[in-house]
């Protein structure tokens, strides 16, 4: 009865998932929002009580999640979503790049190749590409 109700609870937040907008209140009051309503509306039509955390954890062996599980898992996405949004930025910056450029720092940082991979690609020596990629980088930074 509870995994209906929590899926429930998911697949209304996910089909309002558009609704949504970022206005100071995080993300997880809005879905204990409607969880609170769907219980609300559980509790409503009659059904049978929910069991209590102490019961769960003897029957089911459900442990609830430590709050400090929960922060450094918070701070975790928030670390990840700043890399992503810096990576975003300076891929931003790459483009107004003479293509050149793009190439070398593209294949270097992005895909990650060798110096000599990358002449092997491009057709070019390893000390152009070295002053590509040297020229590109300064380049780069005076973008950002």
């Amino acid at each position: 009865m509870s995994k209906d109700l929590a899926s429930q609870v998911f697949l209304k937040a996910f089909k309002g998932l558009w609704r949504y907008r970022w206005q100071g209140v995080p993300f997880s009051a809005w879905l204990y929002r409607i969880a609170t309503n769907e219980v609300r509306l559980h509790f409503r039509r009659g059904a049978k009580p929910f069991l209590s955390l102490d019961q769960m954890s003897e029957e089911c062996g459900f442990e609830p999640i430590d709050p400090e599980t929960l922060e450094s898992e918070k701070l975790e996405a928030e670390r990840k979503l700043q890399e992503y949004e810096d990576f975003l930025m300076i891929r931003e910056k790459v483009l107004l790049l003479s293509l050149k450029y793009q190439d070398v720092i593209a294949l270097r940082y992005f895909e990650r190749k060798s110096v000599k991979e990358i002449a092997a690609i491009l057709h070019k020596r390893e000390g152009t590409v070295k002053s590509l990629l040297s020229r590109g980088i300064a380049k780069l930074k005076d973008l950002l």
